[in-house]
């Protein structure tokens, strides 16, 4: 039987953002709208963030020879972009090169882009009542995405992948709701099961969800769940661990 997974798949959110801070200091002074400049696909690493990315690239190089990533594939987002190169650096993962997916970019927010839970109920009272009804799973903004529509573009990336890259080791550097649609295809979850873990916290930045090829797991062999939201390469170089939503967010139901 012939491997047409990864042999290892690491999944990671990208360091914390301009966006992430700007958005808790807009939601701290209970403002409804968030105060930053760049369109969301410029939005910068913060100095943490930065941090993070550097102490999460020495885990990857403390790893045993032979174990660290072949390939990046990485959303073309700056932050995250920014976060796999820092990876890339620190981990000294010389034979490893960064490839950008567009498929992997942030869910994309339409009309509520850079507004806070308060300011989504102040401006479009009837697109908060509708998400509240029909769940953000389903829900698609305006101009937006709902995480379906993720979904369906993360197909075609994981397709991709079990072509190109089937008994490599890849790592993934994308954003919270990419990471968790990640996971609702290759764990076969469903809305409940996957909106049951996005309600238990956020996805830490720099957090690592990974997957090792098992060959007697299922019919014909598969990525089997190895780490979750994994932080101790930050928590053992003293990083101060984040999970605050990307800028753009919607309320939790």
């Amino acid at each position: 039987m012939e491997q047409k997974w990864p042999q290892t798949l690491w999944i990671v959110r990208h360091g914390q953002s301009a966006g992430n801070v700007a958005r808790d200091a807009a939601e701290a002074a209970g403002l409804g709208v968030i105060d930053i400049a760049e369109r969301d696909i410029d939005v910068p690493l913060s100095a943490l963030g930065e941090r993070q990315a550097d102490a999460l690239g020495a885990w990857f190089g403390s790893l045993p020879a032979g174990n660290h990533p072949d390939v990046v594939l990485c959303s073309p987002y700056v932050r995250a972009h920014q976060t796999a190169l820092r990876i890339l650096a620190a981990c000294r993962c010389t034979g490893a090169g960064c490839v950008l997916d567009e498929r992997l970019r942030e869910k994309e927010f339409g009309i509520l882009d850079r507004l806070t839970p308060l300011g989504i109920k102040e401006r479009f009272p009837d697109l908060a009542e509708q998400r509240g009804h029909v769940g953000k799973f389903y829900f698609r903004p305006p101009g937006g995405e709902s995480w379906c529509d993720v979904i369906l573009r993360l197909r075609s990336f994981i397709e991709m992948v079990t072509r190109e890259y089937r008994r490599e080791r890849v790592l993934v550097v994308a954003h919270q709701v990419t990471v968790n649609c990640m996971r609702y295809l290759l764990e076969q979850l469903d809305e409940g099961r996957i909106l049951d873990i996005d309600r238990r916290g956020d996805v830490p930045n720099c957090g690592v969800t990974s997957y090792t090829y098992r060959a007697d797991a299922g019919h014909h062999g598969r990525l089997v769940l190895e780490l979750e939201n994994f932080i101790s390469p930050l928590l053992e170089t003293g990083t101060r661990v984040t999970a605050a939503p990307d800028a753009p967010a919607a309320p939790k139901p």
